[in-house]
């Protein structure tokens, strides 16, 4: 039997593996998928070749940046990005060799790019983590202008502070790459000037549990066209089975 799985830490619930294996069930592929809850990247090689049924992984926080060094080779993708969510494991006898790659911007543009008007030219991306990397380079790609917000002052980023009321007419994509508004916390959001959006501004929130964040409910309030991450976490599954299928 085939063997697929995630790892990360914590995994308190997991999408992919409830996914994966009602899939594998209802197409009667003789596969399962497994969380690895594990306190260190460095676990994985262990993991792989203890494992001699697994064919692909998937990877979520903390390990999207951490894992690559570990890989044999990474695609063009997720090498700009500079993080890797999906790991293809290919043995050749006693070869194993691990190809890393990018399903958040398959993902997040499929999920986005229906939401855009000619009006959407530049974008916030709140959070500077693997997903908020991905969420960037997926606007870049969409033909956005992009700018991060992070809580600290970093280089190219702007602070919460700096985000001003004005600033929401230029600026009217804002994707929240941040875990502010997650189950169970689903009291918090990002700090920004809600009541200065209108219907001009999407909101998009990685997040998809709760159903509504926080976040999109206060710009909801005042016009704004909002979405949760839960498309484009399946757009990410069928991006995951397709890589972990593909010939080259």
């Amino acid at each position: 039997m085939d063997k697929y799985g995630l790892i990360g830490y914590p995994l308190t619930h997991s999408f992919s593996r409830d996914y994966f294996n009602e899939k594998f069930e209802n197409e009667g592929i003789d596969a399962t998928y497994i969380n690895y809850e594990i306190l260190s990247v460095e676990e994985l090689p262990e993991i792989v070749h203890t494992t001699l049924e697994l064919r692909g992984l998937n990877v979520t926080i903390p390990y999207k940046e951490q894992v690559m060094p570990l890989l044999d080779s990474i695609s063009p993708e997720a090498e700009a990005v500079g993080a890797v969510n999906v790991i293809k494991v290919i043995r050749d006898k006693d070869n194993v060799t691990l190809r890393g790659y990018n399903s958040d911007v398959i993902g997040f543009i499929k999920s986005l790019e229906p939401l855009l008007e000619p009006h959407h030219r530049k974008a916030l991306v709140l959070g500077t983590g693997g997903a908020g990397k991905a969420v960037f380079y997926g606007l870049r790609q969409l033909g956005l202008e992009a700018c991060y917000v992070s809580r600290t002052k970093k280089p190219g980023c702007l602070t919460y502070e700096e985000v001003t009321p004005a600033m929401m007419k230029e600026y009217n994509v804002i994707v929240n790459c941040t875990p502010l508004g997650m189950y169970p916390k689903a009291d918090t959001c990002p700090d920004l000037p809600y009541e200065a959006m209108d219907c001009h501004t999407i909101l998009y929130d990685l997040i998809y549990n709760p159903d509504e964040t926080l976040f999109m409910k206060k710009g909801a309030r005042y016009g704004a066209n909002t979405k949760n991450g839960l498309e484009m976490l399946l757009l990410q599954a069928f991006a995951s089975w397709d890589f972990w299928h593909c010939n080259e």
